[in-house]
């Protein structure tokens, strides 16, 4: 799958976009909606100034798939709404097929970012016995956080992770792939 290159301009926009996200996340656990609803309307103004009518349905659909993915981690209380929001604003500047790159580089990030995290604070192994605990509940058509609360991320005892910073390190990743040249 190749990347749709993006404007200079929106690729600064998004860049400072995503620090300021994860200096949030990291200091008081949560992402601010100006910041978020700012970027979301940044991503479809450049993109409907740079590329008209095609560009703003191609923001459009790329905040779409970024809702319709992150929507069930947020329904399972498994990631906050702040999340969401970012990635339906980074969704608005890159579109649809550079989200799905975008979100594949998070997803390997946030994983080994988790995995080191875990290990430091001594969790894994609670937390391979929540994914089984978790996966287990989902067979069984039952919301994980009913059947142990520590699983719902607004618990007390739940462990959490900045994941504003993961978004952050899979956007900076993707935006590094994109002006490297193409071997």
């Amino acid at each position: 799958m190749s990347m749709t290159p993006l404007p200079l301009v929106s690729e600064i926009v998004l860049a400072a976009l995503v620090v300021v996200a994860s200096i949030y996340d990291i200091r008081f656990r949560r992402i601010p909606n100006w910041l978020v609803v700012t970027g979301f309307f940044l991503g479809l103004a450049l993109n409907l100034f740079f590329f008209r009518v095609d560009g703003l349905i191609v923001s459009l659909l790329g905040a779409l798939l970024a809702f319709a993915v992150y929507l069930p981690f947020f329904a399972l209380r498994a990631m906050g709404a702040g999340d969401v929001k970012l990635m339906i604003a980074i969704g608005a500047f890159v579109g649809a097929r550079n989200w799905l790159i975008l979100f594949l580089m998070t997803a390997i990030l946030g994983g080994i970012l988790a995995i080191c995290l875990l290990s430091i604070r001594g969790g894994l192994i609670r937390t391979f016995k929540n994914v089984l605990f978790i996966l287990g509940e989902l067979v069984r058509l039952r919301m994980p956080y009913q059947g142990d609360p520590a699983l719902d991320i607004g618990h007390p005892r739940a462990v959490t992770l900045p994941h504003g910073v993961s978004i952050a390190l899979g956007t900076m990743v993707f935006l590094l792939l994109e002006i490297l040249p193409a071997t």
